[in-house]
């Protein structure tokens, strides 16, 4: 989240928007620039990420909160409530399943390859904060980024953990930009691609599932969706992808590989606010549908297992909204795979509970409006693309540690999973591992001892998604 990628999602009004998401990068259900990972990593160790974590976090929440009272009003919100009430009061009907304190209305899920795969993804985590740390300008090595911001090294003891307590899926956020032996055509080092590598065969060796990324290097010096820009943008996203690519050709299903993470104007008064009247906006749009388009061709011209891997493309910040867009357009595979692309969404909903701060620390699943809020953006991605066929994974969502309001969290975090599995989508909680604190506290697991400082939460994500 540090992040650049702005947690600030949509949030709540996500949920309610069908227009635009968030701004682009580290957005996710908020306002069009508000994604949980832009906020988590700010979270990070040293103060000097918090400082800059927090002013990045204000500017989004604001955003965010503009955005979400906005969408509030729209009358698609209503609707999607007014339909939540009519379902969540027929648990006595055929279509309805009790898990645990929950009634879930099941959903019809098309049969393809694309939907039965993200079925078996089932619950996942985010590794944040860790290899997608950037600038660490104090920094001498550029292996000691690993643990800039977390504090420790990932171990396979602590992958071991998060397999023996159910997680069938990891998400490792990586940015390369500081890690680059040749900057003039963006050629990774090899030590560092080394150890992500190393990560990435902890998760394989136990049967689990991996998400690699290109994650904070949205920058104008880098990738950055604007015509101005576009140039160095596919270059950028064509050289890293084509390494990452034929690096992990021979590496069978269980890795699946994401275009970029919250792609947005950073820096742009819409950076975590989409406007659809506003051309830098329109032009955004645009861009994310070009730089996705270019991330699936040059992966699958690398051939092995990569020409029917399972690849991920985000709307704009990634946000519920972005994907919702009528601008967004699912990239044309050029092999004939049966769904094998994936829409990527972040989704810190409903935003003042799970991402504003001070915000709200408490949300019931007994309050109608509470969960109105959470099925409203996900009935609408449900009706867009998992009702048409098309595969939607939730890659990042949570809920911040506002003075230990566990219960609250863990009704969340259970009425979150549960619903969206209903819906043919699957989940990753993202973990930052900060615990505490007026920051971006997303963690639940200590990575240097490999304890759950929040057993309570692991045990939601996991029991709601075992049914």
């Amino acid at each position: 989240m540090k992040r650049l990628k702005i947690k600030a999602l949509l949030g709540t009004l996500a949920a309610v928007c069908v227009l635009g998401l968030s701004g682009c990068g580290q957005t996710t259900e908020a306002p069009a620039g508000s994604t949980t990972e832009g906020t988590t990593e700010s979270v990070s160790v040293s103060s000097q990420e918090s400082s800059e974590e927090s002013s990045e976090q204000s500017s989004k929440e604001s955003t965010e909160q503009s955005t979400e009272a906005s969408r509030t009003q729209e009358s698609s919100t209503e609707a999607s409530s007014a339909e939540e009430t009519k379902e969540s009061s027929s648990a006595t009907t055929n279509n309805v399943v009790e898990i645990g304190k929950y009634t879930v209305k099941l959903f019809d899920i098309p049969e393809n390859e694309g939907t039965n795969f993200v079925k078996e993804l089932k619950v996942g985590w985010n590794l944040g904060n860790t290899f997608e740390a950037f600038d660490c300008t104090w920094l001498s090595n550029e292996m000691d980024y690993e643990s800039a911001w977390v504090g420790a090294k990932t171990t396979p003891e602590l992958i071991d953990e998060l397999k023996a307590a159910g997680f069938q899926t990891i998400r490792i956020p990586v940015s390369w930009h500081n890690h680059l032996s040749d900057k003039e055509n963006y050629i990774i080092s090899e030590q560092w691609l080394d150890r992500v590598n190393e990560v990435i065969d902890y998760c394989i060796d136990r049967d689990m599932y991996v998400i690699l990324n290109i994650h904070h290097d949205n920058s104008e010096q880098y990738f950055y969706p604007s015509k101005a820009y576009m140039d160095r943008s596919e270059k950028y996203i064509s050289s890293i992808w084509t390494q990452l690519a034929n690096r992990f050709k021979d590496y069978d299903h269980h890795l699946l590989m994401e275009a970029m993470n919250e792609p947005r104007l950073v820096g742009h008064a819409n950076e975590w606010w989409i406007d659809k009247t506003n051309a830098d906006c329109q032009d955004a749009f645009a861009c994310i549908n070009r730089l996705n388009q270019l991330f699936v061709d040059t992966v699958r011209a690398t051939g092995g297992y990569n020409a029917t891997r399972y690849l991920l493309c985000p709307g704009y910040d990634a946000a519920a909204e972005g994907a919702l867009l009528e601008e967004y357009v699912l990239p044309t595979d050029p092999v004939d795979n049966d769904h094998h692309i994936i829409v990527a969404v972040h989704a810190y909903t409903p935003y003042s509970f799970a991402l504003d701060y001070p915000g709200t620390d408490t949300w019931s699943s007994d309050n109608q409006k509470n969960k109105s809020e959470v099925v409203t953006f996900m009935n609408n991605l449900y009706k867009k693309y998992v009702a048409e066929g098309t595969p939607v994974l939730i890659d990042e969502f949570g809920s911040r540690n506002k003075n230990y309001n566990t219960e609250s969290r863990v009704d969340l975090a259970g009425f979150f999973v549960a619903n969206a599995k209903a819906r043919g989508m699957s989940c990753l909680w993202w973990d930052n591992n900060v615990v505490n604190g007026d920051g971006e506290c997303f963690g639940i697991i200590d990575r240097r001892t490999a304890k759950w400082t929040f057993p309570e939460i692991k045990d939601a994500l996991i029991q709601y998604t075992a049914w």
